[in-house]
C-alpha cells in the first residue's frame, strides 16, 4: 500500500471514531423519572427501581440513561415537568404517583408509561383492564387506599381503648377526600369518632398539632401521600412531643422513630416499574403488559417509641410484625 493512501486510510478512519462514538451514545435509550417528592431519603427506592431495569439487563450510565425530574412537593410543578420530558421524546416515562400518572398520561399519548397507583387503575382511568391494559400506560398497583381501614384495625389493636381518632390529610393532594371518606366508613363500622385535620405546608402542620392538643383525641391517623412523607421527621417528632399514638403508611416513619407503619413495600413497588421500563425498553408494549398487583406488605413496630407513650404492644400484633424496631 503507498504511504498517501495508507495515511488517508488512517486519517479516514480516526474521523470516523468520533462519529460511531456519537452515534452509539444516541443510541442509548433515555428514560424519564418523574416524582411528586423531593430526592431526598429516596435511597432505597432509586435503588429498587435501578435493581429492576438490571434484572432486565440495563445499568444506568452503561446502556440507559434517566432524567430524573423532582417536582419536591409542589404538585402544581407537575405539568411542565411532565411536557419537559416528552419534548425531550424519552423512551419510556416512569410515573410515581397517582397525579404524576394523570398528568403524563393527558401529556403524551405515545410514549410508553409505568405508573404506580394507589388504587384501582381502572378507575382512576389509566388502564382499560388489569390484564389487558390497552394504551401507552401500564404499571403496579399499591393498594395504599385500600389498606386504610386495616391500617384503623391495627392502630386500635395497638390502643384499644381509642374512641377518637384525628386524621391529617394534605388537602391539596388529589386523592386525600377519597382517603378521608374511606377513614370515616371504616371508623363508623368499628364505632370510631375522627377529626380531620387539614396541612399542606410545614406551618399547616404545626398549626393542625396545636389544634390536635386542644382536642386531645385518642391517636392520630397520618394520611399516605408525598407532602405528608416528606415532613415524616416533623410529624414523628410532634406526636413523640405531644404523646399521641400514630399510624403511618410507610416504614419510612418508623425509621425515624413513628410508633407502627403498615402499607405497601415501596421498595418492591419501584423495582417493579423498573422491570416494566426494562421489558419495554426491549420491544415490549405497556397495552399488552398487566398490570401488576402489589403482594408484599409491611406491619413495622417502633417498640422503643411505644415505650416512651406507655403502651404495651400485643404478643398477638408483635408476632405479626414483618420488622420490630428496638
Amino acid at each position: 500500500m503507498k504511504r498517501r493512501a495508507f495515511i488517508t486510510l488512517i486519517g479516514g478512519a480516526a474521523a470516523a471514531w468520533p462519529l460511531a462514538a456519537r452515534v452509539q451514545q444516541a443510541a442509548m435509550p433515555v428514560v424519564g423519572f418523574l416524582d411528586p417528592r423531593s430526592p431526598d431519603g429516596m435511597t432505597e427506592r432509586l435503588r429498587g427501581f435501578r435493581q429492576g431495569l438490571k434484572d432486565t439487563g440495563y445499568v444506568e450510565g452503561e446502556n440507559v440513561a434517566i432524567e430524573y425530574r423532582w417536582a419536591e412537593g409542589q404538585f402544581d410543578r407537575l405539568p411542565a415537568l411532565a411536557a419537559d420530558l416528552v419534548r425531550r421524546q424519552v423512551a419510556v416515562i416512569a410515573a410515581l404517583s397517582n397525579m404524576v400518572a394523570l398528568e403524563v398520561k393527558a401529556t403524551t399519548t405515545t410514549i410508553p408509561i409505568v405508573f404506580i397507583a394507589t388504587e384501582d387503575p381502572v378507575k382512576l382511568g389509566f388502564v382499560a383492564s388489569l390484564a389487558r391494559p390497552g394504551g401507552n400506560l401500564t404499571g403496579i398497583n399499591i393498594f395504599t387506599t385500600e389498606l386504610v381501614a386495616k391500617r384503623l384495625e391495627l392502630l386500635r389493636e395497638l390502643v384499644p381503648g381509642a374512641v377518637r381518632v384525628a386524621v391529617l390529610v394534605n388537602p391539596t393532594y388529589p386523592d386525600s377526600e377519597l382517603m378521608v371518606r374511606d377513614v370515616a366508613a371504616a371508623a363508623r363500622a368499628m364505632g370510631l369518632q375522627i377529626q380531620v385535620l387539614n396541612a399542606s405546608t410545614s406551618r399547616e402542620i404545626n398549626a393542625a398539632f396545636a389544634s390536635l392538643v386542644r382536642e386531645r383525641p385518642d391517636a392520630l391517623f397520618v394520611g399516605g401521600e408525598p407532602f405528608l412523607n416528606s415532613r415524616r421527621v416533623q410529624l414523628v417528632h410532634l406526636a413523640s412531643r405531644h404523646a399521641v399514638p400514630a399510624t403511618y403508611a410507610l416504614r419510612d416513619y418508623a425509621e425515624v422513630g413513628g410508633l407502627m407503619s403498615y402499607g405497601p413495600n415501596i421498595a418492591d413497588a419501584f423495582r417493579q416499574v423498573g422491570i416494566y421500563t426494562g421489558r419495554i425498553l426491549k420491544g415490549a408494549k405497556p397495552a399488552d403488559l398487566p398490570v401488576v398487583q402489589a403482594s408484599k406488605f409491611e406491619l413495622v413496630i417502633n417498640v422503643e417509641t411505644a415505650r416512651m407513650l406507655g403502651l404495651e404492644i400485643p404478643p398477638t400484633l408483635l408476632a405479626r410484625a414483618d420488622e420490630v424496631i428496638e
